[in-house]
């Protein structure tokens, strides 16, 4: 593809085949078979690196290969095709491999991709607090904000239809009457409730001129690998990556620092970490975009301010998904739980935040 313009990125190697997620052993030594006809079968070693909330990811070598020659193989959830668009996913992972940002994907199959292993750990919510390890990922995040959309064309903010597109879901997936709905007394909010705070949300964030760049949007702990030795990090799974704007990536990553499994906000970043952070992402979202690398204070406030009120959208837009999955989801996590926090956290901050005034 010619870097400055053009239509869609390379075409992705597919093979039409599926894999039983319960016993995938099989299917993927079929896979391999293809996309690694050197590699003698029997000398395939496979590790289970994931079991993520949506997705299994499962490492592929050939001893004594390992890292450089590791192939992940990573296979779809169930239903994850309503929340994900596969083919935007795909194209996401062209771009930030063209710039240098992430892993080279191999292939795709009827349920999942192949793709490069990243070396490094993954990293834990401790690892989060660190000034060195969060200035990094503040530094990769500014670059990855810098990439431009193809032609210079003007990309559009995925937030908006994203989430109309999980309300619309969360109202056709209402099975039960209304009366029905009171009598299990759901600790979710009703449809009518949320489809008020959205339009709510949009009318409040759209006053707030944060610029649209290429977002991750899904920057939690276990999405960020830290390669101590090489004093470096790298952001992999790009679910939900595409043009979004700049204060909700970053505020959707603070919101992470309170974790999944057990959501506790305490751990929510301060007011001086933050700061220290956005200075960070500044110094290098302007030193890739070619521009005077210095950061004032003021712009340090705004960009601050901004992100508070994006961080209730990232609430929202995770309540939602999480309503969604508590409804098609096979996987043992108690999504409504999860919804509960991400949104009453929401509700206590709203008017807070709401309320911050921009410089």
């Amino acid at each position: 593809m010619d870097s400055k313009c053009g239509g869609a990125m390379n075409q992705l190697l597919h093979f039409d085949l599926h894999i039983d997620e319960h016993e995938p052993q099989k299917g993927i030594l079929d896979l391999l078979g293809r996309l690694r006809p050197r590699w003698d079968a029997r000398d395939i070693q496979m590790k289970r690196f994931t079991e993520g909330i949506t997705n299994q990811l499962i490492g592929c070598y050939v001893a004594p290969l390992q890292e450089p020659g590791c192939v992940l193989v990573r296979l779809y959830g169930r239903m994850t095709e309503l929340f994900v668009n596969r083919d935007r996913e795909v194209e996401m992972f062209q771009v930030l491999h063209a710039h240098g940002c992430g892993p080279q994907i191999y292939c795709s199959f009827q349920n999942g991709i192949c793709y490069e292993f990243v070396r490094g750990t993954v990293l834990d919510d401790e690892l989060l607090l660190q000034p060195s390890i969060y200035r990094l990922i503040a530094a990769e995040m500014g670059r990855i904000h810098s990439i431009q959309p193809k032609c210079g064309v003007p990309a559009e903010p995925l937030l908006w239809t994203k989430m109309s597109h999980f309300l619309t879901l969360v109202q056709s997936s209402n099975s039960s009457s209304p009366a029905e709905q009171l009598f299990k007394k759901s600790p979710v909010p009703s449809f009518e409730t949320l489809s008020a705070e959205m339009e709510s949300l949009k009318r409040h964030l759209s006053q707030i001129d944060s610029p649209t760049v290429l977002c991750h949007n899904d920057l939690l702990t276990k999405n960020i690998i830290y390669n101590h030795k090489e004093g470096m990090v790298k952001f992999i799974d790009y679910e939900y990556a595409d043009y979004n704007y700049q204060a909700f990536d970053i505020g959707n990553h603070f919101n992470e620092f309170a974790g999944v499994n057990d959501v506790n906000y305490s751990r929510y970043p301060s007011r001086e970490l933050q700061r220290d952070w956005l200075t960070a992402y500044l110094q290098s979202y302007k030193q890739s975009t070619g521009r005077e690398v210095t950061v004032t204070e003021a712009e340090v406030t705004q960009l601050y301010i901004q992100v508070c009120k994006f961080s209730l959208a990232s609430n929202f837009f995770w309540g939602l998904w999480a309503i969604l999955q508590s409804r098609f989801s096979s996987i043992d996590f108690d999504f409504e739980r999860y919804a509960t926090s991400r949104l009453n956290y929401y509700f206590e901050k709203k008017e807070e935040y709401f309320g911050l005034s921009l410089i």
